[in-house]
């Protein structure tokens, strides 16, 4: 009988998970949640609610590795329905009739492997989740498959020194000895993959759009002074967006929320965006790596990805395609129009070059690169509205929401809504835009040429031949984005005129001279001055390379500054005040343990790669420095696993 039931439920796991969406809908999700302080288990109940469009006999939820309790409501039991968990799945079974609606709920405890994970910030507890491409199945029963959308409520309880996010709206705490129980009501459906939950130390600044949305606005209590520029323009990004889209923002609020070692830029969960902490920034960090093109990114998302699903990975471009092109939308409002047609203008150029490499590949092939997805997907978009003007784009985009709201889509259901305010097929532009496999290159270079004065100016600049008109392209009136393309060519024209140029050509000076001829060494150090990060950490290296004899004079200059939220400069700094023998200001030693500090798991992965790369070039990982390398090989992040493996791969040939 056992077997029985174990061949049986193999069947229906390989015939069902395709069909159950045509067999049950999923309706809502409560769960309770909590965790043990310094645990990686989670403890919860689920209660949920579905209802049988076809009469089945059996449905499932998706659920890794769990360990069950189920508690079925009485009229299951006296119907003999019953349940079974394969290790993936947890299967209810029984008569289910259609039009019926069914409840049942269990308790449950998990170890989550990915999609929920469980770090550690300058040594307080932070967790956080990531359930695109990891299955917030591993955490939290649901379904896989984004065809089913579920409303998702989710009551929290954690340690009451810890705040809880989560998607949708708080609508009350509950206080007992020591702990807090979060209560959050999502109200809409979404797919699985975009439930969102962190659980950390913060504090929150909140504004509202001018729609009446609150925007909640999440920071780590010692960065108050980088609230304003890490989330500069936020306000101004969401009432473009939905200006701009003409759509309603969809859900009751919108909240943001930095995490640590975040595992990429940011995610668009439903009302609740989490990004790396890495663009969490300073005024100064502000000009070099902002946070205002993934903010704009992942809000989009909320509209395209979120609202609208795409069924599959073969229309994948329809959510990155379409956040990639409305944040580059947003940006062209913040930054102007020569801003967005330049970064038109790179992404054609990686594209092309992905062509050369015999990479490229159709926007519908769901392998495509992350390139193909997000940057020819946004071409798609720009090319398009070029075709059939912005009347047409905007009311069809408009339609495409109104219409396909709460469920998923294929490309078709975007292109028919663009035909029908068109009037005409758009079978050719599908084929060259969208469907073949080389990135239509010469038609993109053609918009561009023919929209941007710009672009025209930039393309014609060019000193690969090493013209006599480079010199005087440095001193007369082409953009500094055409003199940041000469320097690249030809660091020799830099002269003492050429510093007086914007941020941009000097950050250029930073990166191309490198060898610094001493006519023009002192203007060269006020680069030492620059609102950049990036190019005061190229400038010190340079410097105290090209000239030994001031090495002190830039160490004393640059001592406290630190940098990015992985210490670029602070880093740098310590490397060269270790190798400048006579320069006697500080502790060496103190200094080379802060180094080997770095190194640690309570700090960022970024941070620890340049701590690690640093003493490998001193030839200084010590015993401390090869146990943490040996740890690093189990995070998280794949990013730190492959470079600690390498790393130790090649410290181990040369010994």
């Amino acid at each position: 009988m056992k077997r029985i039931l174990i061949v049986f439920l193999l069947f229906i796991s390989v015939f069902s998970y395709a069909q159950q969406t045509d067999y049950v809908d999923f309706l809502k999700c409560e769960a309770l949640i909590h965790f043990k302080p310094d645990s990686s288990k989670v403890y919860a109940e689920g209660k949920y609610i579905l209802k049988i469009l076809k009469d089945v006999d059996s449905v499932f939820l998706d659920a890794k590795d769990f360990k069950f309790n189920m508690m079925l409501p009485y009229y299951w039991e006296n119907n003999a329905f019953r349940y079974s968990h394969d290790g993936s799945k947890i299967w209810m079974i029984g008569d289910f009739k259609k039009d019926n609606s069914y409840d049942f709920w269990f308790e449950y405890q998990a170890t989550p492997k990915k999609a929920l994970y469980f770090v550690k910030r300058n040594n307080e507890s932070q967790i956080w989740t990531q359930g695109q491409g990891k299955y917030t199945s591993n955490w939290l029963p649901s379904i896989d498959d984004v065809n089913d959308k579920i409303e998702f409520d989710l009551y929290v309880t954690s340690d009451e020194n810890f705040e809880v996010i989560a998607n949708g709206k708080l609508t009350d705490k509950q206080y007992y000895d020591s702990t807090i129980t979060w209560y959050y009501n999502m109200q809409k459906p979404m797919s699985s993959y975009l439930v969102a939950l962190v659980i950390g130390k913060y504090n929150k600044k909140t504004e509202t759009s001018k729609s009446g949305i609150p925007l909640e606005y999440y920071y780590y209590p010692e960065d108050s002074l980088k609230v304003e520029p890490t989330y500069r323009y936020s306000k101004q990004i969401f009432d473009f967006l939905e200006e701009e889209i003409g759509f309603a923002y969809p859900w009751q609020n919108y909240k943001q929320v930095p995490v640590h070692d975040f595992l990429y830029a940011g995610m668009e969960n439903t009302s609740c965006t989490i990004f790396s902490d890495a663009f969490v920034v300073d005024s100064i960090g502000f000009n070099d790596k902002n946070y205002v093109n993934v903010n704009a990114h992942e809000l989009a998302h909320q509209w395209f990805g979120d609202l609208v699903t795409a069924t599959s990975g073969e229309h994948h471009w329809m959510q990155e395609g379409f956040a990639t092109y409305y944040a580059l939308l947003a940006e062209r409002d913040i930054f102007g129009d020569n801003h967005y047609y330049f970064k038109l203008y790179e992404s054609s150029v990686d594209l092309g070059r992905q062509d050369l490499a015999g990479e490229g590949t159709s926007l519908l092939d769901p392998k495509s690169s992350s390139l193909t997805f997000y940057q020819r997907g946004a071409w798609v978009l720009h090319a398009l509205r070029s075709l059939v003007g912005d009347d047409v784009f905007k009311k069809a985009v408009k339609s495409y929401l109104e219409k396909h709201q709460f469920t998923t889509v294929e490309t078709s259901d975007f292109i028919q809504e663009v035909e029908r305010f068109y009037g005409k097929s758009l079978e050719q532009f599908v084929n060259v835009w969208i469907k073949q496999e080389d990135f239509p290159v010469d038609a993109a270079f053609g918009l561009l040429q023919n929209e941007s004065t710009f672009i025209n100016e930039y393309l014609m600049v060019d000193c690969q031949a090493k013209t006599s008109k480079c010199e005087e392209y440095l001193k007369y009136y082409v953009s500094d984005e055409a003199k940041v393309k000469v320097i690249s060519q030809m660091p020799e024209l830099v002269t003492n005129d050429t510093f007086k140029h914007g941020f941009k050509v000097r950050q250029a000076i930073s990166q191309y001279v490198r060898q610094i001829p001493k006519e023009i060494k002192e203007n060269y150090e006020t680069l030492l001055d620059d609102k950049s990060y990036i190019t005061i950490e190229n400038a010190l290296y340079n410097l105290w390379t090209s000239f030994p004899e001031d090495r002190a004079k830039y160490l004393s200059k640059t001592r406290n500054v630190v940098g990015f939220n992985d210490k670029n400069v602070r880093l740098l700094w310590i490397a060269l005040n270790l190798n400048t023998p006579f320069y006697q200001a500080d502790n060496k030693q103190g200094l080379f343990e802060e180094l080997v500090s770095y190194t640690y798991e309570r700090y960022n992965a970024d941070l620890r790669m340049n701590a690690f790369n640093y003493l490998k070039l001193m030839n200084a990982c010590n015993d401390a420095c090869k146990s943490n390398l040996e740890e690093a090989k189990s995070h998280h992040n794949w990013r730190m696993v492959k470079f600690a493996k390498d790393m130790l791969e090649k410290l181990e040939d040369k010994q």
